[in-house]
């Protein structure tokens, strides 16, 4: 029996192995899909146990999208791209990073029948998903991202790797027409932002990468103002479907069965 990971901490609020388990046995697969919360100090172990075959692939969340990396052989093209890492594969005994969260973003945006295009951003966060965003985004030809983080620093790291950034300080908003949220905050009830997103009117995007709770403290600030809504429940789904189709060379169906089953609430996760 085939045996998957998702690896990441906080872990709990994942829905992955609801998903990846509901394929594996739509699909008659002899495979099973779990989660495990981890340190860094913990990523040489799991990847040695890929090499060993005790494993047979990992997906990769919060906060190790980056510090994986030096574990891995190869990256493919858009990991590579994005110095951002969210699933794992072996072939040929080697470790090879995919970055299927560019996909999924570009999807869930598609999805939604929004045209980015030519429009302002604005990005709150820095962290191992924000790469694949700004990479997407200007694949989709937005006019400009604004990238605000708490801690500065890593905002302006990611200049490194990307042109036409304007980094901007933690609560400043300049004009926008999207705004995402690609923080952490959400994840925890009593997680608050500190920032007045009424003051920039309505009819914008609030996206919240967060998909698990479904309502955070951001989608119901951005819902005051009668602005469009949309959570990363999609992106979820697409960027799982390409790790799937990765793994066991099968593309799984998203449909309103398995929407249905994964927004149910229960024990299982």
């Amino acid at each position: 029996m085939k045996k998957f990971l998702v690896i990441g901490n906080p872990i709990e609020h994942s829905l992955s192995p609801k998903l990846q388990n509901y394929w594996i046995k739509k699909n008659n697969l002899q495979a099973i899909y779990g989660k495990l919360e981890a340190n860094e100090s913990d990523l040489p172990e799991l990847c040695d146990s890929l090499k060993q075959r005790k494993l047979d692939g990992l997906n990769v969340t919060i906060p190790f999208k980056k510090t994986i990396i030096p574990f891995l052989d190869i990256l493919s093209g858009n990991a590579l791209r994005t110095q951002s890492v969210n699933t794992i594969s072996i072939e040929n005994g080697k470790l090879i990073g995919h970055n299927t969260d560019i996909d999924g973003f570009e999807l869930s945006i598609k999805k939604l029948n929004y045209d980015v295009k030519n429009k302002k951003v604005i990005i709150l966060g820095a962290g191992g998903v924000v790469p694949s965003l700004i990479y997407a985004l200007k694949k989709m030809n937005v006019s400009k991202i604004y990238l605000g983080n708490r801690t500065r620093k890593k905002a302006e790291n990611l200049k490194l790797f990307f042109e036409n950034l304007e980094i901007i300080d933690w609560g400043d908003l300049p004009t926008f027409d999207i705004i995402i949220n690609a923080t952490s905050l959400g994840l925890k009830e009593d997680d608050k932002f500190g920032i007045d997103f009424a003051q920039k009117g309505n009819n914008k995007l609030f996206y919240d990468v967060i998909y698990e709770p479904f309502k955070t403290e951001f989608s119901e600030n951005g819902a005051k103002n009668g602005n469009n809504l949309a959570n990363g429940l999609n992106m979820f789904f697409y960027q799982a479907q390409k790790a799937f189709k990765i793994w066991h060379n099968i593309e799984p169906e998203i449909n309103d069965e398995v929407i249905k089953f994964i927004k149910m609430k229960d024990e299982t996760k």
